[in-house]
């Protein structure tokens, strides 16, 4: 025992601790995701268990994502008057909010919110299920665990989150109506002809596509986090918050990439 002690301690880094450590879990990481990709194509096919998730990610969702996404466009728009005012150009106020919410806003503030819901809940929930054994019963029992577990949560939070982006962006402009119309009693139809009258087909694509990269990145991450839960019931709540944690600092990243490429094809 006394000499295991000090094989423990005295074991090598090749950097350090901690860099090790990250590189490691950047490894492992790598290593699930590529297993993702590899079972996810291959039968059986758990629908059912795939509708089911895409229930409980977007339907319980819903709510939160409507009230958010009014909120964010009656502030949007409260704090961009007075500056469009300085300039005579309160008629650009419909275009701008359209183009921030479409372009940014919508796709981003639903991955936020669900990256704290969503991926919080994934991670404690197959957290729990490996710390009291579940998952090593499901083997066990002939059932692929990480097919079952896995592969149909990323597959519904892929799917579902973009939706959920769509709806928030039509439920943001909806909110900043709100506001103009208290303003100027302007129209729903004219609101909504000028808010969109600057909006490409590239910028609706690339709100899509951001999504589903940030569906994804809540999926793996959060399942990544609480499939190799240790520590018993410490380790789930560890997980839980390292899932929401690492998803809001990929999506943040995710985020910068996407955006340039965007701008590089514009104006290209």
């Amino acid at each position: 025992m006394f000499q295991n002690r000090i094989n423990v301690n005295s074991r090598k880094y090749l950097f350090s601790k901690g860099v090790d450590h990250y590189f490691e879990g950047v490894y492992k990481g790598y290593q699930f995701t590529l297993r993702f990709f590899k079972e996810a194509f291959k039968p059986p096919f758990h629908f059912r268990e795939v509708i089911n998730q895409c229930f409980e990610i977007g339907l319980k969702s819903l709510l939160l994502i409507t009230l958010t996404g009014f909120i964010v466009g009656i502030v949007f728009t409260k704090q961009s008057r007075p500056s469009l005012e300085n300039f005579g150009a309160t008629s650009w106020l419909p275009s701008l909010i359209g183009i921030a919410i479409v372009r940014a806003l919508g796709a981003l503030v639903t991955a936020l919110i669900c990256a704290g819901k969503v991926g919080s809940s994934i991670g404690a929930e197959l957290g729990s299920m490996k710390v009291t054994e579940q998952i090593e019963a499901m083997e066990v029992s002939a059932i692929n665990p990480f097919k079952y577990l896995v592969v149909t949560r990323v597959i519904a939070t892929t799917i579902t989150i973009p939706v959920l982006a769509l709806f928030c962006s039509f439920v943001a402009l909806l909110g900043s109506y709100t506001n103009v119309h208290a303003e100027e009693a302007s129209s729903l139809l004219m609101f909504y002809k000028n808010a969109f009258s600057n909006i490409s087909f590239l910028d609706v694509f690339s709100s899509v596509f951001k999504s589903i990269i940030y569906g994804f990145t809540i999926g793996i991450v959060g399942c990544y986090k609480g499939f190799n839960a240790t520590q018993g019931t410490r380790g789930v709540g560890r997980a839980a918050n390292e899932a929401v944690v690492l998803s809001m600092f990929l999506i943040f990243f995710e985020e910068v990439i996407i955006v340039q490429v965007s701008n590089w094809i514009r104006h290209f």
